[in-house]
């Protein structure tokens, strides 16, 4: 019985060598595994990119209360569904704790405090949560996992950083606004759940992590969405309802399975400075839906956080 559980332990460990505790890609890892982690992550940005256009089309037919409930309960039914259709046992008790964490951060936190934060403040300048994030991911994951990222990595991450931070911070006129709080609080929040996501990325499927997640806050998601509609006007407008649908079935459930799986392939800290990208493409889709202005900056921007982003992909990290 011994040599049996112990060539079972074997088979797991060697499932999962891959990867290693931290988070990062072994060694082992192939250059295609390493290239298709990438993509995944990449396509993660682009939906994550969308979310707060997407929002501010959502908060013209709902409240910001009622899309936060509407649009986890929806993305739960999507997931739950896939997890019964295709019979995924429950997670394990080590899991929960981990799980709780990503629905703290990425199912609950980011999503209120962003909405709450665009209530008051324009997509660019909400921006300034998604430039500052890699970083703080990166950060979370070393406090966390242990991780150490080589010295060039570090200040590729930290200059793609400033340069974003930079952007963003002049475009608004360099005045702090009242939604800075909560758009900080969501930056610290959804770090730990990126982090602690990519680590549970590593034992099983991407889709799973938030497939759980989003299950597991049904029992707050469906109150505060029962509650809120019934407190919050509702206006079906084609804007509003589009929103909704995305920030459900795009940012909270589509774009988190590519993105933890990315992650998990190519490693946290690689994976989050990828996110270097996203504020300037969320500045290009506010122009095409919602008609915002596009800064002339914008492209030297994006030059500086692209090269800074080839940076950090070839570091050591």
């Amino acid at each position: 019985m011994s040599r049996k559980s112990s060539a079972t332990a074997d088979a797991k460990i060697a499932v999962e060598a891959p990867v290693t505790a931290t988070g990062e890609p072994a060694a082992s890892a192939s250059p295609a595994a390493a290239s298709s982690g990438t993509l995944l992550a990449a396509l993660g940005v682009v939906a994550f990119s969308l979310t707060f256009p997407a929002t501010a089309w959502g908060l013209e037919g709902f409240g910001p209360w009622s899309l936060i409930g509407v649009r986890s309960v929806l993305a739960a039914l999507i997931a739950g569904s896939c997890l019964l259709a295709l019979r995924v046992p429950l997670p394990g008790r080590r899991e929960l704790a981990g799980l709780a964490v990503v629905g703290a951060g990425v199912v609950l936190g980011f999503p209120l405090l962003t909405t709450l934060a665009l209530e008051t403040s324009t997509t660019a300048h909400a921006a300034v949560v998604v430039g500052l994030l890699p970083l703080t991911t990166a950060l979370v994951s070393a406090l966390r996992f242990g991780t150490r990222p080589s010295r060039t990595f570090w200040a590729a991450a930290l200059a793609g950083a400033a340069a974003v931070l930079g952007f963003t911070v002049q475009q608004s006129g360099g005045a702090l606004t009242s939604a800075d709080a909560y758009l900080f609080g969501a930056l610290l929040v959804c770090a730990a759940g990126y982090a602690e996501g990519g680590r549970l990325a590593r034992t099983m499927p991407g889709w799973q992590v938030i497939g759980w997640a989003l299950v597991l806050c049904l029992p707050l998601t469906v109150p505060m969405a029962a509650v809120a509609l019934s407190f919050e006007p509702v206006r079906l407008t084609a804007h509003g309802v589009a929103g909704l649908l995305w920030v459900a079935v795009g940012s909270q459930f589509l774009g988190l399975v590519v993105w933890y799986r990315g992650m998990a392939a190519i490693g946290i800290p690689k994976a989050s400075q990828l996110q270097l990208a996203q504020p300037l493409l969320t500045l290009v889709w506010s122009v095409i839906l919602l008609g915002e202005h596009l800064p002339v900056a914008a492209p030297l921007t994006a030059a500086a956080v692209l090269v800074c982003i080839a940076v950090t992909q070839r570091a050591r990290g």
